[in-house]
C-alpha cells in the first residue's frame, strides 16, 4: 500500500488515497492501529483516507491513532488539501472538503507558480464554520453558564478531575473540546491529567482538552491531549474552540496566534458571521510503501 507522511505544526498523520488504494470498512481500524505505531510502524497521530465525494470535491476519512474514526482535524484537512493540489487530483485553489458529513472550505497559497512548473501549496486557510455551544451538542453533561448570541454555553465552569478543580469552556468545532485556562502550561503533567479529562463521565463521547495559557491579548500558548491519540504537537480545531473560548471568557481579541510545541496557528473568529477561519502550513515528510501485513 503506498502512503505519504505528512504533517501540519507537527500534527502528522500517514495518509492513504483512497481512489487508488481498495480498503474495507472492517479492515481500516487494525490497520490504521499498525501504520500509526511509532516503534513498529510508520509513526503518526493517526491515518486519514483521501476518497472521492459526491458532496464535495474530496471526503477526508479521519482515524486516531488507537483505530477509532473522529470526526475532523484542521491540521489533518490542510494537509489534505496540500495533497490533492500537489499531487494533480484539482487545479483549483478553491476546493471543499467533506469529513463525518460536514463540510468545509479551503483557500490555497499557491508558490512555485512558473510556465512550467504548477508550484506547491504552502498555506492553507480553512473556513472551519460554525463553533457549537449548546451543551448537549458539544456533547458535554454540564448546565450551561452563559447565554451567548448563539445560544446557552458552558463557559468557565466547574470541573473536579483527580481531586482537583478546574474552570473549563466546552466548544465544538465538529468534535468535543474542553479548554482549561491555567498558568504554567510548559511544566504541566499532561500524560497524567490529561487522560482523566478525556474519560472524565461529563464527556459521553470523550473530549480533546486545550490547556490553554493567556501571553497577551494576540497571543496564547497552548498543549493538547487528544482524545485516542494522547499529547500531539498541535491541533487544528482545538485552537479553533480556544480562540472562541477566549473570547467567550473576555481574555483575547477575535483574532490570535495560538502557539504551540509544533508551531503556530492563526485563528480568527468572525463574531458577526459566527465562522472561525484557521490558517496554517501543511508539510509533505516523505512517502513510500508498506505492507500492513508485516507489521507486528
Amino acid at each position: 500500500m503506498k502512503f505519504t507522511k505528512m504533517q501540519g505544526c507537527g500534527n502528522d498523520y500517514v495518509y492513504v488515497n483512497g481512489f487508488t488504494e481498495k480498503l474495507s470498512p472492517q479492515e481500516k481500524p487494525e490497520i490504521v492501529r499498525k501504520l500509526s505505531d511509532r516503534h513498529f510502524g510508520i509513526g503518526g497521530d493517526g491515518v486519514i483516507f483521501i476518497n472521492p465525494a459526491e458532496e464535495a470535491d474530496f471526503e477526508m476519512e479521519m482515524y486516531n491513532a488507537d483505530g477509532s474514526r473522529s470526526e475532523m482535524c484542521g491540521n489533518g484537512i490542510r494537509c489534505v488539501a496540500k495533497y490533492v493540489y500537489d499531487k494533480g487530483l484539482t487545479d483549483r485553489e478553491d476546493i471543499t472538503i467533506v469529513s463525518a458529513g460536514k463540510i468545509k472550505y479551503l483557500k490555497l497559497t499557491v508558490e512555485g507558480r512558473t510556465a512550467t512548473d504548477r508550484g506547491h501549496v504552502t498555506l492553507v486557510q480553512v473556513n472551519m464554520g460554525q463553533p457549537v455551544l449548546a451543551p448537549m451538542e458539544v456533547p458535554v453533561i454540564a448546565e450551561a453558564t452563559q447565554q451567548t448570541p448563539v445560544g446557552p454555553a458552558v463557559v468557565d465552569a466547574a470541573i473536579t478531575v483527580d481531586g482537583e478543580e478546574y474552570r473549563m469552556t466546552c466548544v465544538s468545532m465538529g468534535n468535543p473540546h474542553a479548554i482549561v485556562f491555567m498558568n504554567g502550561v510548559k511544566d504541566l503533567d499532561i500524560e497524567k491529567i490529561g487522560p482523566k479529562f478525556e474519560h472524565h463521565s461529563c464527556f459521553p463521547n470523550r473530549t480533546n482538552t486545550e490547556f490553554v495559557e493567556i501571553l497577551d491579548r494576540k497571543n496564547v500558548f497552548m498543549r493538547v491531549w487528544e482524545r485516542g491519540t494522547g499529547e500531539t504537537l498541535a491541533c487544528g480545531t482545538g485552537c479553533c474552540a480556544t480562540a472562541v473560548a477566549c473570547v467567550l471568557n473576555g481574555l483575547t481579541d477575535e483574532e490570535i496566534t495560538v502557539k504551540l510545541l509544533g508551531g503556530e496557528l492563526h485563528i480568527r473568529w468572525d463574531r458577526k458571521a459566527n465562522l472561525v477561519y484557521m490558517t496554517g502550513p501543511a508539510k509533505i515528510v516523505f512517502e513510500g510503501e508498506v505492507d500492513p501485513d508485516s507489521i507486528d
